[in-house]
This record gives structure tokens, sequence and C-alpha cells, in this order.
């Protein structure tokens, strides 16, 4: 894989108009797991919720034993709220939703 492809760019919500370049493998495995575990409509799952009903889903090879996949997670979740392909429900605690 070439460095140009090995690589992706990622949002923050938080900080428009910056991106981070990380694993492109990673970002689409947790994408992945993540996006058909989310309700379509609010209230949604709590991030910890969230977690635990995708780590079933992850590549053991990618994320042996679930490792680094909360880091995974918030990247990817960041990543996606800032292109609003999932969103926060109102409220504490933090609740995922797809839109």
């Amino acid at each position: 894989m070439s460095k140009s492809t090995d690589k992706i760019e990622v949002e923050n919500p938080n900080t428009p108009g910056r991106t981070e370049r990380i694993d492109r493998a990673k970002y689409e495995a947790m994408r992945d797991a993540l996006l058909p575990v989310l309700p379509d409509a609010p209230p949604g799952l709590k991030v910890a919720e969230a977690k635990e009903a995708l780590l079933p889903h992850l590549d053991e090879n990618l994320f042996p034993g679930g490792a680094k996949a909360g880091w995974w997670l918030k990247a990817v979740q960041l990543d996606l709220e800032a292109k609003e392909v999932i969103a926060r429900a109102d409220g504490s605690p933090v609740r995922l939703y797809r839109l």
C-alpha cells in the first residue's frame, strides 16, 4: 500500500478546518463496526454502549483483544460528526445516532 492510500484525513467538529492523517485500515474497520450498531434516531447509544456493541465486529488483527478501540472509536466518532454522518443527542451523557 502506498503512503498516499494507507492514511486517511479526518476532521473534528471542535476544530473546523483542521485535519489529521490516521491509519486508513483501522479507521475503516472502526467506522464499519460503528455505523451498523448505532440507531437511526435519538436518543441513540451511549458511547460505552456503542463500544460494547461494536467490539465483537472488529478485526482481531487490527484491534487484538479490543486494544486501542476506545481511541479509534473517538477519532471515528468525531470525524463522522464533522461530516454529519452521525450526531449527538441533546443532553448528557453523550449519545450517538446515525443521521
